[in-house]
C-alpha cells in the first residue's frame, strides 16, 4: 500500500496595483485519486477577492459608488504612507471602515427611507450610532473619515458628523463582585490556612485596600514600614495604613518569603525570580486568584472596588 503523497501549498506574491500585502497560495497538491490542483480564484487585478469587495458589494446599489471610491482612496492612502515610510492602515481597519459605512447605508435604506448622501443629516448619524451604543465611537470615527472623503469629492455639502461627539462613559464599567462574594472571598483569604500566602495578598489588598496587581507585584520591602504598619502602594502620594487583617496576612506573606531564602528586593517572589531583582510575572499574577470561588478566570484586580478586569 503506497502512502499518498501530499504537497505544501506554493506561495507567490503576485503585483499588487491595489496595495496588498501577503503571500497568496497558487495551488496545492491533495492526497485525492485524480491528483487535481487546487487553486484559490485570482481577481484581474492579481490578488483574491477579499472581505473588502463583499462589503461593497453589501452597500444598496444607489449608494454604492461612494463606497467604491472611498475604498480605492483608502488604499491609495495606504500606499502613499508605505512610500513614506509612516503607519499604514491595515487590512481590519479598511475592512471596519468599509463595513461600518456599508452599515450606515444599509440603515439609511431601511430605517430612514434614504437613498443618497447628500440627504444625511445629523439627526440620521445619531440615530444609526445609538442603534449600537457599545461601538459608537468606532462608528463616528468611520462614519467620519467617510463624509469628510465625500466632502472633498463633492458628493455632500455639509459634512453631518463635523459636531459630534460620543460621550465617554465615566467611572468603572467592567465586572464588578456581589456583597456576597466578597464576604465569601473575604473569609477565605483572612481565616483559610491552605490558601497560598501571595494569593491572599493579593486578594485581602485588592478587597480592602483598591490595590492593583501592577501594585502588589512591586511592593518592595523598603516600602513596609513595620513601626507604623504601613505599605507604599504604586504612586500613590502617601503610604496606605493597614488594618490589623490586612497587617496580618502581609506579615503571613512576608513569612513565606523568608522561607525561600532570596535576596530579591520585592515582597512577592517566585521560583522564577528568586534568584535575581526582577519583580513576579504578570503571568503568575493573573493566575494567584484562579482558585479564588465566584472570581473570573484570567482576570487580576484593578479597580479601587475589588472589581476584577481580564488581563488577556
Amino acid at each position: 500500500m503506497s502512502i499518498p503523497t501530499i504537497r505544501r501549498p506554493c506561495w507567490t506574491a503576485p503585483a499588487d496595483p491595489a496595495g496588498r500585502s501577503g503571500r497568496w497560495p497558487v495551488g496545492c497538491r491533495t492526497s485525492s485519486p485524480s491528483g487535481a490542483w487546487r487553486r484559490r480564484p485570482i481577481s484581474p487585478n492579481g490578488w483574491p477577492p477579499d472581505a473588502r469587495q463583499r462589503r461593497i458589494d453589501a452597500t444598496p446599489q444607489a449608494l454604492r459608488p461612494a463606497v467604491q471610491a472611498f475604498a480605492a482612496s483608502l488604499l491609495q492612502n495606504r500606499q502613499r504612507a508605505r512610500a513614506a515610510a509612516t503607519r499604514p492602515r491595515t487590512d481590519h481597519t479598511i475592512e471596519a471602515a468599509l463595513g461600518t459605512v456599508r452599515d450606515l447605508a444599509v440603515f439609511l435604506t431601511s430605517h430612514r427611507n434614504k437613498a443618497d448622501w447628500a440627504l444625511v443629516d445629523v439627526h440620521d448619524i445619531e440615530a444609526f450610532i445609538a442603534a449600537a451604543p457599545g461601538t459608537g465611537k468606532s462608528r463616528l470615527t468611520f462614519a467620519r473619515q467617510f463624509f469628510r472623503f465625500a466632502r472633498t469629492r463633492r458628493i455632500i455639502l455639509i459634512d453631518p458628523t463635523r459636531t459630534l461627539s460620543v460621550p465617554t462613559p465615566r467611572g468603572f464599567t467592567g465586572t464588578t463582585l456581589t456583597l456576597d462574594q466578597q464576604r465569601d472571598l473575604f473569609h477565605r483569604w483572612t481565616s483559610d490556612p491552605t490558601v497560598h500566602p501571595h494569593e491572599a495578598l493579593l486578594g485581602v489588598l485588592a478587597l480592602l485596600h483598591g490595590a492593583a496587581s501592577i501594585e502588589v507585584r512591586t511592593i518592595h520591602l523598603d516600602d513596609i514600614d513595620t513601626s507604623r504598619r504601613t505599605v507604599r502602594l504604586g504612586h500613590r502620594p502617601q503610604p496606605v495604613p493597614l488594618d490589623p487583617t490586612t497587617w496580618s496576612v502581609l506579615e503571613r506573606c512576608l513569612a513565606h518569603r523568608q522561607s525561600q531564602r532570596t535576596q530579591n528586593p520585592h515582597l512577592v517572589v517566585t521560583r522564577g525570580t528568586k534568584a535575581g531583582n526582577q519583580p513576579a510575572s504578570t503571568a503568575y499574577f493573573s493566575h494567584l486568584l484562579d482558585a479564588a470561588p465566584g472570581w473570573p478566570p484570567w482576570s487580576t484586580p484593578s479597580t479601587p472596588n475589588s472589581s476584577p478586569r481580564h488581563s488577556a
